[in-house]
């Protein structure tokens, strides 16, 4: 949650033209800068 940073209320922004593939830096949820760190962690097996 916090380092989504999912307790702020924009949910008027969300509710237009969807949640998903939109690049606002409010949708931190569509951020792919994790991706390398959890395929790391996952391990051999994941990619």
């Amino acid at each position: 949650i916090k380092m989504l940073d999912l307790l702020r209320p924009i949910y008027r922004k969300t509710a237009t033209y969807g949640h998903f593939g939109r690049e606002e830096p409010e949708f931190t949820w569509e951020k792919t800068d994790k991706a390398d760190d959890l395929l790391r962690e996952a391990g051999p097996a994941a990619a």
